[in-house]
């Protein structure tokens, strides 16, 4: 078994090379004076450049099909712009990754548990994603896609390929009237872009500030904090699918979005791996400082001079106070989704409990924060030698050092079990669990 992406064609008579990433994608390289590469990407979104994908793999009349080999030979006699390396739609070298051995995963994972990979890849690139793809379907290889680490709990050694997605980079697609298009690598960190966003003018996204993890990994469970979440913000995405290597675009309705979910976490999950993300950002984008703490944080402020720098600076320092850094104290951040209940399911839950924090919803549903249901049931600070409930938020479940997973697992079920009984709510956890059987 083999991918059937990408596809590697050149015009006959020509210099110009293309490579078909998917049904809708494909690059095109055409020269440049004497030593150097024009290079474009093209989404075929509408019908004329759809059918030109469609003849080029079929490679009809004057395109030449070319083996891998054959097109990265030709490639390497001419120079590619540099910026078209941004965010790793082309490889900046024909050398394939290198495979490592044994790798523990407990430095590239926020619980700091340690679980070893058989086989480990860093990928930077798609081709690099693709070459992984590969190995592993020669091998019949399970596979683990890893970014940040900070929405996993391991449980046990991992027997196959572990895939970790570097993919670096930010480029800007428009700029216009104050609204911003930005594409950015699946291997940056969450933070880290949201800083650079806010540098340059590029708001929007302040509000998700001090989020653990990676780009690529935002969009699986749609992020969200303090009345923002990813898809406010999000234009598109590409993936490569794991079977075919067939490059695609998703657009927010494709992502199917919803509270914590999304596609790639309910009906396509470990079929696709997310390799960069696309942001619709304004420069005066409207401050989002409903959540009463935004608001505590910036009442020594004139209300009419807050600015989106202002929310940002709150917005780290309620997360800072609260939530433990993970390379001090391990943890996943909030280990359990706000449950959201029905009209009738909220009812007699508050009058059980009048002081239930919760959220009224648009759709007429209820948000409960699972935090104080936690809390209320004596969770918080709780303590097992190795792990425990953090003593200051008590939907964070941390590692202090020599536990398992199926320790954290265990203390998990029991906070899930006892607020059932207690409040007849069930919790659902927002951590992916690997390697539990």
């Amino acid at each position: 078994m083999s991918l059937e992406f990408p596809l590697y064609r050149a015009l006959n008579g020509s210099d110009t090379l293309y490579r078909i990433d998917g049904l809708r994608h494909f690059v095109e390289w055409q020269p440049l004076g004497k030593s150097r590469w024009l290079v474009h990407e093209h989404v075929a979104e509408i019908y004329p450049s759809q059918v030109l994908v469609q003849s080029l793999i079929q490679a009809e009349d004057a395109q030449v099909k070319l083996s891998r080999e054959e097109w990265n030979s030709r490639r390497l006699k001419r120079e590619e712009p540099e910026q078209e390396h941004t965010v790793g739609t082309i490889a900046k070298t024909a050398a394939d990754p290198a495979i490592q051995e044994g790798i523990d995963l407990a430095s590239w994972t926020t619980f700091g548990i340690s679980a070893h990979a058989a086989h480990w890849i860093s990928a930077r690139s798609d081709d690099d994603v693709r070459f992984a793809l590969s190995w592993r379907q020669e091998r019949n290889s399970a596979l683990l896609v890893m970014g940040g680490g900070s929405n996993m709990l391991m449980h046990a050694d991992w027997e196959g390929l572990a895939l970790h997605v570097g993919i670096r980079g930010v480029r800007v697609l428009k700029d216009e009237d104050g609204r911003i298009e930005v594409v950015v690598g699946a291997g940056e960190n969450w933070h880290d872009w949201v800083m650079y966003a806010m540098k340059n003018g590029w708001h929007g996204l302040e509000n998700l500030a001090l989020i653990p993890g990676q780009v690529g990994a935002s969009p699986m469970q749609n992020i969200g904090a303090y009345g923002v979440e990813l898809k406010d913000r999000f234009l598109w995405l590409e993936a490569i699918h794991v079977q075919t290597g067939s490059l695609k675009r998703f657009d927010a309705t494709a992502c199917e979005f919803g509270y914590r979910e999304s596609i790639f976490k309910s009906s396509e999950k470990g079929q696709w791996i997310i390799v960069r993300v696309a942001f619709s950002l304004e420069e005066n984008a409207p401050l989002q400082t409903g959540y009463g703490a935004i608001q505590q944080e910036l009442k020594a402020l004139p209300e009419q001079s807050w600015t989106h720098s202002d929310v940002a600076k709150a917005v780290m320092h309620i997360r800072s106070t609260k939530l433990p850094d993970p390379k001090e104290l391990g943890n996943a951040g909030s280990f359990f989704k706000n449950p959201v209940l029905s009209s009738d399911e909220f009812k007699p839950l508050q009058t059980a409990h009048p002081q239930v924090a919760h959220y009224p919803q648009s759709d007429g549903s209820f948000k409960v924060a699972a935090g104080w249901l936690i809390e209320q049931a004596g969770w918080k600070g709780k303590h097992r030698g190795t792990h425990g409930v953090h003593v200051n938020q008590a939907l964070v479940l941390v590692h202090y050092g020599g536990a398992t997973g199926a320790d954290i697992w265990q203390l998990a079920e029991d906070i899930m079990h006892d607020v059932r009984l207690k409040y007849g709510v069930q919790l659902e956890p927002e951590v992916n669990q690997i390697g539990r059987h």
